[in-house]
């Protein structure tokens, strides 16, 4: 359990490094794949809970998927690498306050929702008590329930795409 532990707070710590790689980057690109970290940092943090799929689901859609979708927009509309102007404003120390304050906000609702009780994934006998890496349940709900929802995404990112090539071809 400790080993799981040093990962979680690895992988954490390089997520949160390439989120703020993503905001303070100037070069889009560069912002582009420090998401790609963060994605894959995400993913491996499925892989920690013991969701196989979901994490290979990260890593196909949105690392596959949606961050080169990114790429491709950006680099089909020929859209500037850099901003033209300075992106930085006089709003960092209130904007410190405010995140400090969330974040207690935020760590003192956890703390009171969960205190010491911990998830237990598998039973004493080794039998899952929580469907965590079932792909059928969760390829039952998707392709029942939530089939609309699916396909709406999709077109979604289908007309980006088509978007994005249609932008490239006006010049």
């Amino acid at each position: 359990m400790i080993i799981q532990n040093i990962f979680f707070w690895v992988l954490a710590l390089a997520m949160v490094g390439a989120a703020i790689g993503v905001v303070r980057s100037q070069n889009v690109v560069h912002a582009a794949l420090y998401l790609v970290v963060v994605m894959a940092g995400a993913a491996a943090q499925f892989i920690l809970l013991g969701a196989e799929f979901v994490a290979w689901v990260q890593v196909i859609i949105y690392i596959g998927a949606v961050i080169i979708l990114f790429l491709f927009g950006i680099m089909l509309t020929r859209a500037p690498m850099r901003g033209e102007t300075s992106l930085d404003n006089d709003q960092r120390f209130p904007a410190a306050i405010v995140s400090l304050f969330l974040a207690g906000v935020l760590g003192t609702l956890l703390v009171q929702a969960f205190g010491k009780k911990e998830v237990v994934i598998s039973g004493a006998k080794g039998e899952q008590l929580l469907h965590v890496g079932k792909a059928a349940t969760l390829a039952d709900s998707i392709f029942t329930t939530y089939v609309v929802p699916f396909e709406i995404v999709s077109l979604l990112l289908l007309a980006a795409l088509v978007g994005a090539v249609v932008m490239a071809r006006r010049d």
